[in-house]
């Protein structure tokens, strides 16, 4: 597992484009038979990715210091890619494409497989601390909690799917869901937000091979980019607005893990403000 430290603001400011693509930024998320694992000291959340050409463990490492690895955590996984499966204590979940599982703290053993190993499925994970057990819970996408916002005069008019969340499957500390881009919509969280109470990953797909997508981050007055390709993903610290443009539509996946579940706590940002 790829440990990622935490970044002081004032440090960021004269960071080098490779440097935050180096701490921030997270690729080759899915090489079939190599679950690929990274460990935020911001709240201590950890973002994978699983593509299993054959059944694949969620093994324990020493970062976690636990016996198993949600011994003391809960996680969250959304399918990007064809049908899976994720068995939990030897019960089977089938996972459609944008179908997503939350599966408590204490489940010891948690594994990942295809239905086609030829088309592997790609299951991207969320994990964070927990603190008491929530069931296991599959979740389908058309079931979700949904939201439409934006307007094609502003590009971002896009559709928010609520997987976990305190209304929705519940959880400890993560929340958790899925924002679709309508067709020639391409803005993403903007105007944009900060949140101190908690961090977030943004997870970026549906992206041409010869798309990009521009992120931006950093202290509202100090803002700073990242150029991102599909399938990437990029960890937000507290202190950051966490936006993004791309060369077309696309879909993101975002999560979040801090001191509180509510969706709207966030602390807006006026256009004005930003450098």
């Amino acid at each position: 597992m790829e440990k990622r430290d935490a970044i002081h603001p004032n440090d960021f400011e004269v960071y080098t484009t490779e440097e935050i693509r180096e701490e921030f930024l997270v690729q080759d998320l899915f090489v079939p038979g190599n679950p690929r694992l990274v460990y935020s000291y911001y709240d201590r959340m950890i973002v994978g990715g699983i593509c299993p050409d054959k059944a694949l463990h969620l093994e324990v490492s020493k970062e976690l210091g636990s016996d198993f690895f949600l011994h003391r955590r809960e996680m969250g996984t959304i399918n990007v890619g064809p049908r899976g499966m994720v068995a939990v204590e030897g019960e089977e979940y089938v996972l459609e494409t944008k179908d997503g599982l939350y599966v408590g703290m204490g489940a010891k053993e948690v594994s990942f497989s295809s239905a086609d190993k030829g088309n592997p499925a790609r299951f991207y994970l969320i994990s964070g601390p927990a603190h008491t057990h929530y069931p296991t819970q599959r979740i389908e996408i058309g079931t979700t909690e949904t939201v439409h916002l934006g307007s094609p005069s502003e590009s971002n008019e896009r559709t928010i799917h609520k997987y976990i969340h305190p209304d929705g499957v519940k959880s400890c500390q993560l929340v958790m869901g899925m924002t679709l881009l309508a067709p020639n919509n391409v803005w993403n969280s903007m105007p944009c937000h900060t949140h101190d109470r908690r961090m977030e990953a943004y997870f970026y797909f549906d992206l041409a091979d010869d798309a990009v997508l521009f992120h931006f981050m950093g202290k509202p007055d100090q803002t700073r980019h990242i150029v991102v390709r599909n399938e990437e993903a990029v960890l937000s610290p507290s202190w950051s607005i966490h936006s993004g443009v791309g060369t077309s539509n696309y879909t993101f996946i975002w999560a979040m893990l801090g001191e509180n579940q509510i969706f709207t706590d966030m602390d807006d940002v006026p256009m004005s403000a930003l450098k």
